[in-house]
């Protein structure tokens, strides 16, 4: 058992209709930021749900209606948006909180709400004195708290803080966990190494062990845990209707992917890209080699993408089955039209309307939500306007 030890004073930050609520309870009502957006199938509006995050980085939805909103700074948010009310959770580790490290992603177990599997998942990045590592922990959830943490994993090497964690989970439909660990930044090459979980997706069991069945176990010289190698920076990952795994990964200047991620692949970075030096505007590595898979679809532009959810209601029409794509730098969301794998249509939902996307979800009530990156992030509802 992992025994948290930072706790964070109880400062509650719920906003409504643009009004702040510290510590207290209001019934001010959702704020309505754009009333009637049209796009290629539908209508839409944005409503403000929740202001004043501190460069918050994922949303989890609980099953009596509240949810859960982390932020980088260690700090995990319960919202109950029927009572007007927030309060910090107790508990959570100390994180490194520099650059794009702190608490990350956010998820329910599959089976959250049967009691025993009452969990919640959670990515950090661990210090390790002046380093830290991407890890893995989760929670038992109380109704209204956190019980100890236990850690189930953290990566092989520690790293110079700040860039590149990944850090995007995805329950697989057999119940077991994907998890994004970027290149770290420094060292592009590592993405390449079988011995080195940066630049890679993994897979594990719900209490952080190794499937039977993973790709490389009968493989020395590859970590157990590693299910796919060669993925740069992955910040957008969902499991489709029909178990499929995708992934919306930063690549370097104009080089974004969007890929279809299957076990054992090996996506291609830093040996392949589609995208330019930082410094030089020279293209780095190859177009394309064999043995590693090419991108489904390449971002157009600096896309920066993070955040990626497939839409399955009913309330959405046209766009059921179809990808939506958060963007940083961009300021998009965009429809992702997929046929046999391929993505055939593209349209840009958003553009400046929110700001800075980071990430993409789709509410229990069929609504889509987004959350801001920002030292004074919002959460917003997007829904079809009737």
């Amino acid at each position: 058992m992992y025994a948290a030890h930072q706790i964070f004073p109880q400062v509650c930050r719920y906003a409504l209709g643009g009004l702040l609520l510290v510590g207290t309870t209001g019934t001010v009502q959702a704020e309505i930021v754009h009333d009637a957006i049209e796009t290629e199938h539908l209508t839409i509006s944005i409503e403000q749900v929740a202001e004043g995050f501190q460069h918050p980085w994922a949303v989890a939805f609980l099953p009596d209606g509240r949810y859960l909103v982390s932020e980088r700074n260690g700090q995990l948010n319960l919202i109950d948006p029927k009572r007007d009310q927030s309060q910090v959770l107790e508990g959570t580790p100390t994180v490194n909180h520099h650059g794009q490290g702190g608490l990350l992603d956010v998820v329910l177990h599959p089976q959250f709400g049967d009691g025993e599997n009452d969990w919640v998942y959670f990515t950090w990045s661990k210090p390790d004195g002046n380093n830290s590592r991407a890890a893995l922990s989760r929670a038992k959830w109380q109704g209204d708290s956190l019980g100890d943490v236990e850690h189930l994993f953290e990566q092989d090497r520690a790293s110079s803080p700040g860039r590149h964690y990944g850090s995007r989970l995805a329950w697989l439909k057999d119940g077991t966990l994907l998890m994004s660990i970027g290149d770290r930044g420094l060292e592009p090459s590592r993405a390449q190494a079988s011995n080195d979980h940066a630049g890679s997706t993994l897979r594990l069991t719900d209490t952080g062990g190794i499937p039977s069945d993973n790709p490389f176990l009968d493989d020395d010289s590859t970590l157990d845990e590693i299910y796919s190698l060669g993925n740069r920076n992955i910040q957008g990952m969902t499991v489709l209707s029909n178990g499929e795994l995708w992934a919306s990964e930063h690549g370097p200047r104009k080089g974004d992917e969007l890929n279809h991620i299957q076990a054992g692949s090996n996506y291609g970075w830093p040996e392949v890209s589609l995208g330019n030096d930082y410094r030089t505007n020279e293209p780095i590595g190859a177009e394309s080699l064999p043995g590693m898979v090419d991108p489904v679809y390449v971002f157009n532009g600096r896309f920066a993408p993070s955040g990626l959810a497939e839409v399955t209601s009913d309330a959405l029409g046209n766009w059921q089955g179809q990808l939506l794509a958060g963007g940083l730098a961009s300021e998009q969301l965009l429809r992702l039209q997929l046929e046999d794998g391929e993505v055939v249509s593209e349209e840009i939902i958003l553009q400046g309307h929110i700001g800075r996307i980071r990430d993409v979800r789709q509410g229990p009530e069929g609504a889509i939500y987004l959350l801001t990156d920002s030292n004074q992030g919002s959460l917003y509802r997007l829904q079809a306007v009737n």
